[in-house]
């Protein structure tokens, strides 16, 4: 074994650890082991086992990719393996998540892996791709390129300014947790995108201004859905040619996954937050003009 090599995971594993802002004391104390252990194996004077590993990992919240990284760094075999959603072990996999995006229409929902790639989606996610140009709807399109990129949904967002600053928090947030320099790319590109002006960025209260794209039709009263105060501090307010839309997502993901493929895959269920969107979402529904097929697993 290269003798760098217990240095390397050491320093990985110290990494971790500031990132998850614990001390080495916290840290031995929830992997089970002494601060004075876990002293020597992050400056290289000790090498850890692979259950260390392991155990250090759990203990930090490591994804399942880093964890591989991490025992390739102590000259031990990842413990995950990666496959493909076209393997035949991942069958039921593919089939449950068929399941649930066809279970979710006429609402949209859309299953994205670690960098927010889209893998598939339902037949009403075409509310919120339609007139996107094909450029951004490549064969894995991204869906903060697709949400925020000003040839985009961007122009079609009633709420552009607050939901970019939320967006571009949550991607920060998640590249911060998980170091992932190909997640720090992409939040530097989608922050570096045009912001828009302060007044197409109104308060919760106000009501939106004017903008580019289909407009929502009159400007909502003192007293609508739009301007009163709902359980949701930023909700996705699309224009469209029926009128304004407004939804509120969550997210979904596998228990205890042991596949790296598995464990990054994430599935965002849109929600209408009135009636009108209701309505009109389930008109589209019934209608199988304006929707798309789904976009194919693999």
């Amino acid at each position: 074994m290269d003798v760098d090599q217990p240095s390397r995971v050491g320093a990985l594993l110290r990494e971790w650890r500031r990132r998850r802002r614990l001390s080495q004391l916290e840290l031995a104390l929830l992997a089970g082991t002494s601060a004075r252990h876990l002293s020597c194996v992050e400056t290289g004077r000790a090498r850890p086992s692979r259950a260390m590993v392991l155990r250090l990992s759990t203990a930090l919240d490591v994804p399942l990719r880093e964890r591989n990284t991490l025992l390739l760094a102590a000259d031990y075999a990842p413990a995950y393996r990666e496959s493909s959603l076209d393997d035949e072990e991942m069958a039921s996999v593919r089939a449950a998540l068929d399941t649930m995006l066809a279970a979710h229409e006429p609402y949209p929902a859309v299953v994205v892996d670690r960098l927010w790639n889209v893998v598939t989606g339902n037949r009403a996610m075409a509310v919120l791709t339609d007139g996107i140009p094909p450029r951004l709807m490549d064969s894995r399109p991204n869906v903060y390129r697709l949400t925020l990129h000003p040839d985009g949904l961007a122009p079609r967002l009633a709420n552009l300014g607050q939901f970019r600053a939320l967006a571009l928090q949550r991607l920060r947030r998640q590249a911060d947790a998980t170091g992932d320099a190909e997640l720090r790319a992409l939040y530097e590109e989608i922050r570096d995108y045009p912001a828009p002006a302060p007044e197409d960025a109104p308060a919760p209260a106000q009501a939106p201004g004017p903008g580019p794209g289909p407009g929502p039709g009159p400007a909502p009263g003192p007293d609508t859905p739009a301007t009163r105060p709902g359980p949701f501090q930023v909700p996705l307010r699309v224009r469209t040619p029926m009128g304004e839309l407004s939804m509120f997502s969550t997210m979904a993901t596998f228990g205890a996954p042991a596949d790296v493929t598995l464990s990054e895959l994430a599935i965002e269920l849109f929600y209408p937050l009135d009636e009108f969107t209701t309505t009109a979402l389930r008109a589209l529904g019934s209608t199988p003009g304006p929707l798309s097929p789904a976009p194919s697993i693999g």
